[in-house]
């Protein structure tokens, strides 16, 4: 199954966390295209520029500025919205920043979780409740081959840890309280994003699109890392695909992993290969590792389960993935219109064009 029909989502009221970040400001726009009636509630835009606010994306939809550690603010919204579809995205997700800000991550990542689960716990109208996490929740052995749904959570640093105290969390919700309630609940794990708009510090495409704005050579701080790697599309048509089918059955609800196919699971090194030559002109990169601190070195997930039971598979490859960034990027540019770029790739995801 693949999401080229979203016409479940006419007029279905969903809450979005994480709103204003690069993945739920993406997540909105197909809402908003689908017909669904959108909160956002999330924190200022985390970066400047934001995409979010490029695109003007307050006037469109029921946008909530508040903290997710913030329980009583959290369930006023719940109060007004009466959500029946809630999707998790609220998170500090940066590896080095949560070294920098240990409790600020727990915080956000552990207790916004729990803050979450006793909203969908407290309202009855919630009917379908996914928790948006990370490929690194897992115990990372640096095997070469993907982790599976069931092996270890036990993420290393405080970020990647902290994603795993809030797959047990919702595991407690799911096993306490959730069962005997007409709700259905998953969690997703999902590889690292790319596409137009990610302003993020500290990632390998954001950091690519600034050099390239200026003119300047990429930093690349760690080459040889292996990731994996995929269109921004790619994990939010399947979460939204994942909320949908556990409304229409609970038996669809689970734990899955989402990721690109083993051939794009490539080093940072490869991925900044692949932007200097869709960018053109030039463009190139240096390698200054910089020592850092542990950040897993390689890195995959095995997606055979979220396949079998909805036989779902990419669409875009991490070469296409670049290439839609940085059309994006080019837009972006030249103070072109953001948002019908978005659109248009939307459109072009949707219907398994290039």
């Amino acid at each position: 199954m693949h999401m080229s029909d979203l016409s479940f989502y006419r007029g279905k009221r969903v809450l979005v966390t994480g709103h204003t970040g690069f993945k739920g400001s993406w997540l909105c726009q197909i809402l908003l295209n689908a017909g669904a009636k959108v909160t956002g509630y999330a924190l200022m835009p985390p970066t400047t520029p934001s995409i979010f606010e490029l695109c003007e994306m307050d006037k469109r939809l029921n946008s909530v500025i508040g903290d997710i550690a913030d329980l009583e603010k959290l369930k006023e919204v719940f109060e007004e919205t009466q959500p029946e579809i809630v999707l998790h995205l609220a998170a500090q997700p940066i590896v080095r920043e949560s070294y920098k800000d240990p409790v600020g991550t727990y915080q956000t990542n552990v207790m916004g979780t729990v803050n979450i689960c006793e909203c969908v716990r407290l309202f009855p109208c919630v009917k379908s409740f996914l928790n948006v996490t990370t490929d690194k929740v897992y115990h990372n052995n640096e095997w070469e081959y993907g982790y599976r749904e069931n092996d270890p959570l036990d993420g290393h640093d405080p970020y990647s840890n902290s994603k795993s105290c809030s797959e047990l969390v919702t595991h407690s919700y799911i096993n306490s309280f959730y069962q005997d309630m007409n709700l259905a609940v998953s969690t997703a794990r999902a590889g690292n994003v790319i596409g137009g708009g990610d302003f993020a510090a500290d990632r390998i495409i954001p950091d690519s699109v600034r050099a390239a704005l200026k003119g300047e050579k990429i930093i690349v701080r760690n080459p040889f890392s292996t990731r994996p790697y995929q269109h921004v599309l790619e994990p939010l048509m399947v979460y939204l695909m994942i909320a949908q089918k556990q409304y229409e059955d609970k038996k669809y609800a689970g734990f899955y992993n989402v990721g690109p196919d083993d051939r794009d699971c490539v080093t940072t090194g490869t991925l900044a290969d692949l932007f200097c030559d869709a960018w053109g002109g030039g463009m190139s990169w240096e390698n200054q590792y910089d020592g850092g601190p542990h950040e897993a070195n390689f890195l995959k997930l095995d997606c055979s389960r979220v396949k079998s039971i909805f036989g779902w598979k990419p669409r875009w490859t991490v070469r296409d993935a670049v290439k839609k960034t940085i059309e994006w990027t080019k837009v972006y540019q030249v103070q072109g219109n953001l948002t019908e770029c978005m659109n248009r790739q939307i459109e072009e995801f949707i219907k398994g064009e290039m």
